[in-house]
């Protein structure tokens, strides 16, 4: 067993972190986590000195919940005098406030990687960010890896598709898609979005001169949270005579009825990554997670 370093994980995380930590044949501790009613977290750790530690944790929602656990577990590393400290935070919430939108708003991501870097964190990695631009302005080292490999695939090995057609619901997501297609060798469209920055109303259409009748469709997206837009845009789809659906995505966050309104909209799968854990997460990403530790905790100094 390696000995030089440790992986922590929060309860959240553990079916993620307990298949790195086997691959790599590195201890895991799990941390003792207490919620109170109110809310507040309270965590305890066996001592991590002189260790690299790999902390493995999603901040899906409660999204300030988890972010204020990563912090408090983070702080608990850096004081005990570890060698080095990396996060593996394959969901990182915030990414999708990464400017300035309406005069006035907080960059709420720019304040998580400051607090990071405050705390003591060396490196953070992350998958299928929703912007890209966001990593390069934190204030820590960071990488960003793609689940689009690994989404493809499943649907190479699980699905048997008729004509299949990979559709990006907005333009945002069309470098998405294009990976995605690329990889299984088929084409793509995408439908255009207009989000009112106001309201957060958002209009739909499809401008593709590719049809879709009689095809089965491929969504994909990087966050499903309330699934507005994947309902919409299977709406619009099974009206231009679309067969199944499935929508594909690295971060199924599901909000509330999500599952149910997008089943009842006519989605015939949701497959996602196990960026957090729910049934849809069919996608693993240890063993990508896995070869990337191992490179960066070997070649880090010591």
């Amino acid at each position: 067993m390696r000995t030089d370093s440790i992986i922590i994980s929060t309860p959240d995380n553990l079916q993620l972190a307990k298949k790195i930590a086997n691959r790599l044949d590195i201890k895991l501790q799990e941390v003792d986590m207490q919620i109170f009613s109110d809310g507040e977290s309270k965590i305890r750790m066996n001592s991590v000195s002189n260790k690299k530690c790999i902390i493995i944790h999603s901040t899906h929602p409660p999204t300030d919940q988890h972010l204020m656990q990563l912090f408090m577990i983070l702080y608990k590393c850096n004081k005990e005098a570890v060698r080095d400290i990396y996060i593996v935070c394959p969901y990182l919430a915030y990414s999708r406030q990464d400017k300035e939108f309406i005069q006035g708003e907080v960059v709420s991501i720019d304040v998580v990687g400051k607090i990071l870097q405050c705390i003591g964190a060396r490196k953070l990695v992350t998958f299928d960010i929703h912007n890209q631009d966001v990593l390069s302005k934190l204030p820590i080292d960071t990488d960003n890896i793609s689940a689009i490999p690994l989404l493809a695939d499943y649907m190479k090995n699980y699905t048997r598709l008729n004509d299949p057609l990979v559709i990006s619901p907005d333009n945002g997501g069309i470098d998405r898609a294009k990976q995605l297609a690329n990889i299984l060798h088929i084409n793509m469209s995408s439908l255009t979005k207009v989000r009112d920055r106001i309201t957060g109303n958002v209009q739909t259409r499809y401008e593709g001169n590719i049809s879709v009748s009689h095809r089965d469709i491929i969504i994909i997206d990087d966050i499903i949270s309330t699934g507005n837009s994947i309902i919409n845009a299977a709406k619009i789809l099974k009206d231009l005579g679309a067969e199944k659906l499935f929508v594909l995505c690295t971060h199924a966050l599901l909000l509330e009825d999500a599952v149910q309104r997008l089943l009842n909209a006519g989605i015939n799968d949701i497959i996602a990554t196990n960026s957090t854990q729910n049934n849809f997460a069919k996608v693993d990403l240890s063993s990508t997670l896995s070869e990337y530790i191992d490179t960066f905790i070997t070649h880090a100094h010591s």
